[in-house]
């Protein structure tokens, strides 16, 4: 459980990072909503990403990794249709602002997983 809340919480930093400083992705909630932002888009890449990533494992191949990039921002745009059908202010101008914050949520959550989440 401790794994688990940890993660949301640096799901909720990387999203807030990237909503600061990715132009084009808008988000105008508060902290809680931004927790429950961080819980759907670990929900989508714990469940959907892994299906999707077996579908397109060719992809994968012939770009010798490059296409988990796209598929990172394809995950991050899932979020936010589904975060903006259940009412959370969360919002991605296009697909490159997508891709930009996609590579900035993995770059911090590297950092604060590297961080924070060693296992005792």
């Amino acid at each position: 459980m401790k794994s688990f809340i940890i993660r949301i919480l640096i799901n909720a930093v990387a999203l807030a990072v990237t909503i600061m400083f990715v132009p084009g992705i808008y988000f105008t909630g508060g902290i809680d909503t931004l927790l429950l932002l961080a819980l759907i888009f670990g929900v989508v890449n714990a469940i959907i990403k892994p299906l999707f990533s077996l579908l397109t494992c060719g992809f994968y191949v012939v770009t010798l990794g490059l296409f988990t990039f796209i598929a990172n921002a394809l995950m991050l745009l899932l979020t936010s249709n589904i975060a903006t059908t259940v009412g959370i202010p969360f919002e991605i101008e296009n697909f490159w602002a997508a891709l930009i914050g996609a590579l900035v949520i993995s770059i911090v959550s590297f950092v604060l997983s590297v961080m924070f989440d060693k296992k005792n």
